[in-house]
């Protein structure tokens, strides 16, 4: 298993935390939306990155990378997607239904802030997929409501849904989108376009203060994971899991201290009372 210091190095635009960075570069979302949409963009404002909606009726939240809206509130929603995950329960793809939930969460969101649902903007889920879910080997596929009656009939809700396909081979797309698909697959910088990206995570990788920030993030998600392995099992084993747990806390304490963090930090990223970890701080002195 790599160490943090190893994974934040290495790092991609496939990662979720690298992909949330890059495109909170203002100069470098508009223009992926300009190229891939083929529109002028004058402005583009950030709503929130990586926002959890959780709507008001039992719900499970969902974290959405990037959202971002328009000089006329277009919203849209930027997702990098690497896995083609499947349910194993029902043996199907999640992604057709996960973007009809991040769909249909981000117009609740809009309606609970006062939004009259019959002035909903113009919304684009965008999904960035590293595979090809339909393996049609189209570059993109776009997707609408239309008449199954007439085909040619479109149901005027101005929300659309697109799956870009970065392995695809068939299909119009600017050379800046081929480049930035280039790029995604095999790190191969071939515009100026891509040579910013590329630059801005070289920026990134040499930024203390993300690197920090990225590893407190993986401890924290390493520690919810650790938690949930407790859940739903017998009684009889939940308290065993729990001293497992406390105990993969108190090492990865120790590695943050080894690292330089500080006791307000480890406490944080731990959930480990602060008394604990400054007992921990002495110990390890």
């Amino acid at each position: 298993m790599q160490d943090l210091a190893t994974k934040f190095a290495n790092l991609t635009i496939q990662s979720d935390f690298i992909f949330k960075k890059v495109m909170s570069r203002k100069r470098i979302c508009k223009h992926l939306l300009e190229e891939l949409l083929q529109i002028e963009i004058a402005d583009i404002n950030y709503l929130e990155a990586e926002k959890t909606l959780e709507p008001e009726y039992t719900s499970r939240g969902i974290r959405l990378d990037i959202i971002v809206a328009d000089d006329k509130n277009t919203h849209y929603n930027l997702e990098m997607q690497v896995k083609n995950n499947k349910n194993s329960e029902t043996d199907t793809y999640v992604l057709p239904k996960r973007s009809r939930y991040y769909q249909a969460l981000l117009d609740i969101d809009l309606l609970q802030k006062g939004q009259p649902y019959d002035l909903l903007p113009p919304t684009f889920i965008i999904f960035i997929c590293v595979f090809d879910f339909f393996e049609q080997d189209n570059y993109v596929y776009t997707f609408k409501k239309c008449c199954l009656e007439n085909r040619e009939l479109e149901l005027p809700d101005e929300a659309t849904t697109m799956l870009l396909n970065t392995k695809g081979t068939h299909g119009d797309i600017s050379k800046d989108i081929k480049s930035f698909y280039d790029y995604v697959n095999n790190h191969i910088v071939t515009t100026d376009f891509t040579k910013q990206i590329d630059d801005e995570i070289s920026y990134l990788k040499l930024d203390t203060k993300v690197r920090r920030e990225f590893m407190l993030m993986e401890a924290r998600l390493l520690d919810e994971r650790r938690e949930g392995i407790a859940e739903g099992k017998e009684i009889g084993l939940v308290e065993g899991k729990e001293i497992g747990i406390a105990k993969e806390k108190l090492a990865t304490a120790k590695r943050l201290f080894g690292m330089g963090f500080s006791v307000q930090d480890i406490a944080t990223a731990t959930s480990l009372p602060i008394e604990q970890v400054k007992a921990l701080q002495a110990e390890q002195a």
